[in-house]
């Protein structure tokens, strides 16, 4: 097959998805990998030539790779995740209010454009925890004790500049009590892991990163989201609070650290949704096919580079294919949620 990874710079040296990458070259694909914030890109030529079978995005909230992603999408590409599920978990604000409303645990959600609008917040919902709406990687979090301290000046290091100022849309959630830690389950195409992490909230806080067991409830709410969302890849944030487990966010194509044998189980399912993208680009929105367990196989890295994305007059259809995955012994398989039939959460928010 033939795959295009769009790819920020701050992933430049991450494992995930550059060891993707890798392992899918070494199973014999053809992986080109563009870097939307460094480098030129003939976007409508590469687009119209339509020589990959499937676009792929790891990116920051409002990098501008979802652009290009939703330039491929728009003139029928596949996308790995679907572009629009992706869209509609990158504004945190308009994910809090999908989710509410088909049932999700998700906190009482607050926006405004300033942090000291959040004093209207009745007093007895503090302590907040405040966050821009299109922020990634836990950066420009933080927990607002009282009413206040709002004005107070972030730490400096914020996604948008020094003073940590974003210049968008912030959200407010009621702080959930919990012990430090992060539950954050992963899913891979339908399999799903349960993983802890230390809580950006609770840094002093020691948690020894590890893979934990999923329980029923925990392994239900996690494959809701990808039904109600639309996504294949993708990672929750879940609060152990003293009312029950509470989201607080969702990500789309996340790390999947303490997932065992992630990169190749990973590499697996990206082909398999992108065969399953070509063979139904001409489904409407809503008709997605049932997602199959997914196994992998563990390859040989071949060396690092990258490559850009060539103008070809070819077609998928006229392209000679790559060679399949060879065959090697399969990962072991993790627990796997049935997932019917999905509608997509509609396109919205800006970012």
């Amino acid at each position: 097959m033939r795959l295009c990874f769009l790819v920020e710079e701050q992933y430049r040296h991450d494992g995930m998805p550059l060891e993707v990458v890798r392992q899918l070259r070494s199973w014999g694909h053809r992986v080109d990998v563009v870097w939307p914030g460094r480098s030129l890109i003939r976007i409508s030529e590469a687009i119209r030539a339509g020589s990959h079978d499937a676009w792929v995005l790891k990116t920051v909230s409002g990098g501008p790779g979802l652009t290009l992603l939703e330039a491929a999408a728009s003139v029928g590409l596949t996308t790995v995740n679907d572009v629009r599920a992706i869209r509609g978990v990158r504004d945190k604000a308009l994910a809090a209010v999908i989710a509410r409303s088909k049932g999700l645990p998700v906190p009482v959600t607050y926006a405004a454009a300033r942090p000291e609008e959040f004093a209207e917040v009745a007093a007895a919902e503090f302590p907040l925890v405040v966050k821009p709406a299109d922020g990634s990687s836990g950066r420009a979090v933080r927990l607002v004790a009282t009413p206040d301290r709002l004005r107070e000046p972030e730490r400096p290091g914020g996604p948008a500049g020094e003073d940590g100022a974003t210049g968008g849309l912030l959200i407010a959630q009621p702080y959930v009590p919990n012990s430090g830690t992060d539950l954050k389950v992963y899913s891979v195409a339908g399999e799903l892991y349960a993983t802890e992490r230390r809580s950006p909230l609770h840094p002093a806080h020691a948690v020894r990163e590890r893979q934990v067991p999923l329980t029923p409830e925990i392994a239900r709410i996690t494959a809701e989201i990808g039904e109600v969302f639309g996504l294949d890849l993708y990672g929750v944030d879940i609060l152990l609070g003293p009312d029950g487990p509470v989201v607080v966010d969702i990500n789309d194509f996340p790390s999947f650290r303490q997932v065992p044998d992630a990169v190749a189980r990973v590499s697996a399912a990206v082909l398999d949704l992108a065969r399953r993208g070509a063979r139904g680009r001409g489904a409407s929105v809503g008709e997605v096919p049932v997602r199959e367990a997914v196994g992998g196989a563990v390859g040989g890295l071949v060396p690092e580079g990258v490559a850009a994305v060539p103008v070809a007059p070819a077609s998928p259809s006229s392209a000679p294919s790559a060679p399949s995955a060879p065959s090697a012994p399969s990962v072991p398989s993790a627990p796997s949620v049935p997932r019917p039939v999905r509608s997509v959460a509609p396109l919205g928010g800006g970012r």
